[in-house]
């Protein structure tokens, strides 16, 4: 795994029964919630990532996006969301960018 991580825990909805046997071979436990309930922490970070979409899309002066556009928009927030530590994240000096893909971001090239 990248950054040494070994998943043991998979939160899911029902979407993904289908593929408990496979995870299950791979030692890892697939918890998924029951009709109606929701996982909290996942749905926050989207509601967090469609705000930040929200107030990129009103400040371009266009009426209607290209499908492309909007999927941009939305890599764009989640690269900077994961190029910032998390308040309560898995490491207290590194992002979660760095910690996954080994790869920093250069604030100086990227923060003009």
């Amino acid at each position: 795994m990248p950054g040494g991580f070994h998943v043991r825990n998979i939160l899911a909805d029902g979407g993904f029964e289908c593929i408990r046997n496979n995870l299950a071979n791979m030692g890892i436990s697939l918890n998924i919630s029951s009709r109606n309930e929701h996982v909290p922490e996942v749905e926050r970070y989207i509601r967090t990532i469609k705000e930040r979409v929200r107030v990129i899309a009103v400040s371009l002066p266009f009426k209607k996006y290209p499908p492309r556009l909007i999927a941009e928009i939305v890599y764009n927030v989640i690269f900077w969301l994961n190029s910032f530590l998390h308040n309560n994240g898995v490491h207290a000096t590194i992002s979660p960018r760095t910690l996954v893909t080994g790869l920093a971001t250069d604030y100086h090239k990227l923060c003009k």
